[in-house]
Protein backbone atom coordinates (compact mmCIF):
# COMPACT_ATOMS: atom_id res chain seq x y z
CA UNK A 1 0.00 0.00 0.00
CA UNK A 2 2.79 2.44 0.90
CA UNK A 3 5.08 1.64 -2.03
CA UNK A 4 3.81 4.34 -4.45
CA UNK A 5 4.12 7.01 -1.75
CA UNK A 6 7.66 5.90 -0.91
CA UNK A 7 8.57 5.90 -4.58
CA UNK A 8 7.12 9.40 -4.97
CA UNK A 9 9.12 10.67 -2.01
CA UNK A 10 12.28 9.12 -3.42
CA UNK A 11 11.52 10.69 -6.79
CA UNK A 12 11.02 14.11 -5.24
CA UNK A 13 14.24 13.79 -3.26
CA UNK A 14 16.09 12.89 -6.45
CA UNK A 15 14.61 15.92 -8.19
CA UNK A 16 15.77 18.25 -5.42
CA UNK A 17 19.22 16.65 -5.58
CA UNK A 18 19.28 17.21 -9.35
CA UNK A 19 18.57 20.89 -8.74
CA UNK A 20 21.93 21.16 -6.99
CA UNK A 21 23.82 19.93 -10.11
CA UNK A 22 25.73 17.32 -8.08
CA UNK A 23 28.66 16.94 -10.47
CA UNK A 24 29.32 20.66 -10.60
CA UNK A 25 28.88 20.95 -6.83
CA UNK A 26 31.34 18.10 -6.33
CA UNK A 27 33.90 19.93 -8.47
CA UNK A 28 33.34 23.10 -6.45
CA UNK A 29 33.91 21.18 -3.21
CA UNK A 30 37.05 19.56 -4.62
CA UNK A 31 38.53 22.92 -5.52
CA UNK A 32 37.60 24.37 -2.12
CA UNK A 33 39.46 21.42 -0.59
CA UNK A 34 42.53 22.27 -2.67
CA UNK A 35 42.34 25.87 -1.53
CA UNK A 36 41.92 24.92 2.13
CA UNK A 37 44.82 22.46 2.18
CA UNK A 38 47.15 24.75 0.25
CA UNK A 39 46.17 27.70 2.40
CA UNK A 40 46.62 25.91 5.73
CA UNK A 41 49.68 27.35 7.50
CA UNK A 42 50.32 24.01 9.22
CA UNK A 43 48.75 20.56 9.26
CA UNK A 44 45.23 20.56 7.83
CA UNK A 45 42.55 20.84 10.54
CA UNK A 46 39.93 18.14 9.80
CA UNK A 47 37.10 20.00 11.53
CA UNK A 48 37.84 23.24 9.76
CA UNK A 49 38.14 21.47 6.43
CA UNK A 50 34.80 19.70 6.91
CA UNK A 51 33.06 22.93 7.83
CA UNK A 52 34.48 24.75 4.82
CA UNK A 53 33.54 21.97 2.41
CA UNK A 54 30.01 21.60 3.77
CA UNK A 55 29.33 25.33 3.65
CA UNK A 56 30.81 25.72 0.18
CA UNK A 57 28.86 22.73 -1.11
CA UNK A 58 25.60 24.10 0.27
CA UNK A 59 26.13 27.52 -1.28
CA UNK A 60 27.06 25.92 -4.62
CA UNK A 61 24.04 23.62 -4.51
CA UNK A 62 21.69 26.46 -3.64
CA UNK A 63 23.08 28.65 -6.42
CA UNK A 64 22.64 25.81 -8.91
CA UNK A 65 19.01 25.35 -7.86
CA UNK A 66 18.30 29.05 -8.39
CA UNK A 67 20.17 28.97 -11.70
CA UNK A 68 17.88 26.16 -12.84
CA UNK A 69 14.91 28.26 -11.74
CA UNK A 70 16.08 31.27 -13.75
CA UNK A 71 16.86 29.16 -16.83
CA UNK A 72 13.84 26.85 -16.77
CA UNK A 73 12.35 28.26 -19.99
CA UNK A 74 15.64 28.01 -21.83
CA UNK A 75 16.18 24.49 -20.48
CA UNK A 76 12.78 23.49 -21.90
CA UNK A 77 14.07 24.23 -25.42
CA UNK A 78 17.21 22.11 -25.16
CA UNK A 79 17.27 18.37 -25.68
CA UNK A 80 19.78 17.68 -22.92
CA UNK A 81 18.01 19.82 -20.29
CA UNK A 82 14.29 19.60 -21.06
CA UNK A 83 13.84 16.64 -18.69
CA UNK A 84 15.18 18.54 -15.69
CA UNK A 85 12.77 18.85 -12.74
CA UNK A 86 11.48 22.36 -13.56
CA UNK A 87 10.95 22.28 -17.36
CA UNK A 88 9.43 18.80 -17.05
CA UNK A 89 7.00 20.03 -14.38
CA UNK A 90 8.08 17.61 -11.66
CA UNK A 91 8.85 20.53 -9.35
CA UNK A 92 7.17 23.93 -9.15
CA UNK A 93 9.15 27.17 -9.47
CA UNK A 94 8.11 28.16 -5.95
CA UNK A 95 9.56 24.91 -4.59
CA UNK A 96 12.88 25.49 -6.37
CA UNK A 97 12.96 29.10 -5.14
CA UNK A 98 12.43 28.15 -1.50
CA UNK A 99 14.88 25.26 -1.72
CA UNK A 100 17.60 27.31 -3.41
CA UNK A 101 17.31 30.23 -1.01
CA UNK A 102 17.16 28.01 2.07
CA UNK A 103 20.17 25.89 1.11
CA UNK A 104 22.19 28.97 0.14
CA UNK A 105 21.34 30.74 3.39
CA UNK A 106 22.30 27.75 5.51
CA UNK A 107 25.59 27.42 3.64
CA UNK A 108 26.48 31.08 4.01
CA UNK A 109 25.56 31.11 7.70
CA UNK A 110 27.59 27.95 8.32
CA UNK A 111 30.62 29.45 6.59
CA UNK A 112 30.29 32.70 8.52
CA UNK A 113 30.11 31.04 11.93
CA UNK A 114 32.55 28.17 11.39
CA UNK A 115 34.93 29.34 8.65
CA UNK A 116 35.05 33.08 9.12
CA UNK A 117 33.62 36.19 7.54
CA UNK A 118 36.17 36.28 4.68
CA UNK A 119 35.26 32.78 3.49
CA UNK A 120 31.56 33.69 3.71
CA UNK A 121 32.23 36.89 1.76
CA UNK A 122 33.88 35.04 -1.13
CA UNK A 123 31.08 32.47 -1.11
CA UNK A 124 28.52 35.27 -1.30
CA UNK A 125 30.51 36.92 -4.09
CA UNK A 126 30.47 33.62 -5.99
CA UNK A 127 26.72 33.26 -5.45
CA UNK A 128 25.87 36.81 -6.55
CA UNK A 129 28.16 36.90 -9.59
CA UNK A 130 26.98 33.48 -10.78
CA UNK A 131 23.27 34.22 -10.47
CA UNK A 132 23.00 37.92 -11.22
CA UNK A 133 25.91 38.57 -13.60
CA UNK A 134 26.77 35.37 -15.46
CA UNK A 135 23.29 33.84 -15.72
CA UNK A 136 21.57 36.85 -17.38
CA UNK A 137 24.59 37.47 -19.62
CA UNK A 138 24.26 33.97 -21.10
CA UNK A 139 21.23 35.20 -23.03
CA UNK A 140 23.01 38.29 -24.33
CA UNK A 141 26.64 37.68 -25.24
CA UNK A 142 29.22 35.00 -25.94
CA UNK A 143 31.51 36.77 -23.47
CA UNK A 144 29.39 35.24 -20.72
CA UNK A 145 31.77 32.27 -20.77
CA UNK A 146 34.63 34.49 -19.64
CA UNK A 147 32.45 36.27 -17.09
CA UNK A 148 31.19 32.95 -15.74
CA UNK A 149 34.74 31.74 -15.26
CA UNK A 150 35.14 34.29 -12.45
CA UNK A 151 32.63 32.75 -9.99
CA UNK A 152 33.74 29.36 -11.27
CA UNK A 153 37.31 30.09 -10.14
CA UNK A 154 36.43 31.33 -6.64
CA UNK A 155 35.98 27.99 -4.76
CA UNK A 156 39.72 27.59 -3.96
CA UNK A 157 39.67 31.19 -2.72
CA UNK A 158 36.84 30.27 -0.33
CA UNK A 159 38.83 27.30 0.94
CA UNK A 160 42.03 29.31 1.33
CA UNK A 161 40.22 32.08 3.21
CA UNK A 162 38.60 29.51 5.50
CA UNK A 163 41.96 27.95 6.34
CA UNK A 164 44.02 31.10 6.79
CA UNK A 165 41.57 33.93 7.37
CA UNK A 166 43.31 35.96 4.66
CA UNK A 167 44.32 35.76 1.00
CA UNK A 168 47.67 36.26 -0.70
CA UNK A 169 49.47 35.52 -3.97
CA UNK A 170 48.93 31.78 -3.62
CA UNK A 171 45.19 32.30 -3.61
CA UNK A 172 45.30 34.13 -6.92
CA UNK A 173 47.49 31.48 -8.53
CA UNK A 174 44.84 28.86 -7.75
CA UNK A 175 42.17 31.25 -9.00
CA UNK A 176 44.07 31.82 -12.26
CA UNK A 177 44.58 28.10 -12.89
CA UNK A 178 40.90 27.33 -12.45
CA UNK A 179 39.84 30.40 -14.44
CA UNK A 180 41.95 29.46 -17.46
CA UNK A 181 40.97 25.79 -17.29
CA UNK A 182 37.30 26.66 -17.60
CA UNK A 183 37.57 28.40 -20.98
CA UNK A 184 38.59 25.38 -23.12
CA UNK A 185 36.41 23.14 -20.92
CA UNK A 186 33.23 25.14 -21.54
CA UNK A 187 34.06 25.91 -25.17
CA UNK A 188 34.28 22.16 -25.76
CA UNK A 189 30.87 21.68 -24.12
CA UNK A 190 29.40 24.53 -26.15
CA UNK A 191 30.77 23.00 -29.35
CA UNK A 192 29.36 19.59 -28.49
CA UNK A 193 25.90 21.01 -27.83
CA UNK A 194 25.88 24.03 -30.11
CA UNK A 195 22.72 22.92 -31.92
CA UNK A 196 20.96 22.85 -28.55
CA UNK A 197 22.29 26.28 -27.64
CA UNK A 198 21.25 27.65 -31.03
CA UNK A 199 17.75 26.22 -30.60
CA UNK A 200 17.40 27.92 -27.24
CA UNK A 201 18.73 31.26 -28.51
CA UNK A 202 21.86 31.32 -26.33
CA UNK A 203 24.69 33.13 -28.21
CA UNK A 204 27.52 30.82 -27.22
CA UNK A 205 30.73 31.34 -29.19
CA UNK A 206 30.50 28.04 -31.16
CA UNK A 207 26.95 29.07 -32.20
CA UNK A 208 28.12 32.42 -33.57
CA UNK A 209 31.39 31.03 -34.94
CA UNK A 210 30.01 28.54 -37.46
CA UNK A 211 33.40 27.42 -38.81
CA UNK A 212 34.89 27.13 -35.33
CA UNK A 213 38.06 29.08 -36.08
CA UNK A 214 37.66 31.64 -33.29
CA UNK A 215 36.47 28.96 -30.87
CA UNK A 216 39.50 26.83 -31.62
CA UNK A 217 41.91 29.73 -31.23
CA UNK A 218 40.35 30.70 -27.90
CA UNK A 219 40.58 27.14 -26.57
CA UNK A 220 44.20 26.84 -27.68
CA UNK A 221 45.27 30.26 -26.37
CA UNK A 222 43.79 29.63 -22.95
CA UNK A 223 45.31 26.15 -22.73
CA UNK A 224 48.75 27.67 -23.48
CA UNK A 225 48.16 30.32 -20.82
CA UNK A 226 47.08 27.57 -18.44
CA UNK A 227 50.33 25.69 -19.05
CA UNK A 228 52.34 28.78 -18.17
CA UNK A 229 50.33 29.64 -15.07
CA UNK A 230 50.21 26.06 -13.83
CA UNK A 231 53.97 26.04 -13.20
CA UNK A 232 53.74 29.18 -11.04
CA UNK A 233 52.96 27.31 -7.78
CA UNK A 234 56.33 25.58 -8.06
CA UNK A 235 58.08 28.86 -8.79
CA UNK A 236 56.33 30.42 -5.80
CA UNK A 237 57.48 27.64 -3.48
CA UNK A 238 53.99 26.19 -2.97
CA UNK A 239 54.91 22.85 -4.58
CA UNK A 240 58.01 20.89 -5.53
CA UNK A 241 59.62 19.29 -8.55
CA UNK A 242 57.18 16.40 -8.79
CA UNK A 243 54.33 18.84 -9.21
CA UNK A 244 56.34 20.92 -11.68
CA UNK A 245 57.15 17.91 -13.85
CA UNK A 246 53.55 16.70 -13.76
CA UNK A 247 52.14 20.17 -14.50
CA UNK A 248 54.34 20.52 -17.57
CA UNK A 249 53.38 17.09 -18.90
CA UNK A 250 49.69 17.63 -18.24
CA UNK A 251 49.83 21.10 -19.74
CA UNK A 252 51.57 19.96 -22.90
CA UNK A 253 49.02 17.19 -23.33
CA UNK A 254 46.15 19.62 -22.82
CA UNK A 255 47.67 22.10 -25.29
CA UNK A 256 48.07 19.33 -27.85
CA UNK A 257 44.44 18.29 -27.40
CA UNK A 258 43.23 21.89 -27.72
CA UNK A 259 45.44 22.34 -30.79
CA UNK A 260 43.92 19.25 -32.37
CA UNK A 261 40.42 20.58 -31.67
CA UNK A 262 41.36 23.95 -33.19
CA UNK A 263 42.74 22.24 -36.28
CA UNK A 264 39.99 19.69 -36.88
CA UNK A 265 37.01 21.71 -35.59
CA UNK A 266 34.89 18.58 -35.31
CA UNK A 267 32.53 17.08 -32.76
CA UNK A 268 34.88 14.16 -31.93
CA UNK A 269 37.78 16.57 -31.39
CA UNK A 270 35.64 18.75 -29.11
CA UNK A 271 34.58 15.70 -27.14
CA UNK A 272 38.21 14.64 -26.74
CA UNK A 273 39.09 18.12 -25.46
CA UNK A 274 36.21 17.94 -23.00
CA UNK A 275 37.36 14.54 -21.69
CA UNK A 276 40.95 15.79 -21.47
CA UNK A 277 39.77 18.70 -19.34
CA UNK A 278 38.03 16.28 -16.98
CA UNK A 279 41.29 14.39 -16.53
CA UNK A 280 43.53 17.45 -16.32
CA UNK A 281 42.03 19.30 -13.35
CA UNK A 282 41.77 16.49 -10.76
CA UNK A 283 45.20 15.09 -11.68
CA UNK A 284 46.82 18.53 -11.43
CA UNK A 285 45.03 19.12 -8.12
CA UNK A 286 46.20 15.77 -6.80
CA UNK A 287 49.80 16.54 -7.73
CA UNK A 288 49.58 19.92 -6.05
CA UNK A 289 48.28 18.42 -2.81
CA UNK A 290 50.73 15.52 -2.86
CA UNK A 291 53.77 17.75 -3.44
CA UNK A 292 52.69 20.66 -1.27
CA UNK A 293 55.48 22.63 0.35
Amino acid sequence: MGTPAVAARRGTAADYLELTKPRITLLVVLMALVGFVMGSPGPTAPGGLLAALCGTGLVAGGASALNMLFERRTDALMERTRVRPLPSGRLKPSEALFFGLAVSAVGLAELYWLSGSLAAFFALLTWVSYLFVYTPLKRRTSFSTIVGAVPGALPPVIGWAAARGSVDHGTFLLFAILFLWQIPHFLAIAWMYRDDYARSGLPMLPVLDAEGRITGRQALANSVALLLVSVAPAAAGMAGRVYLFGAVLLGLGFVATAGRAALLRSLPAARTLFLASLVYLPVLSGLLLADRR
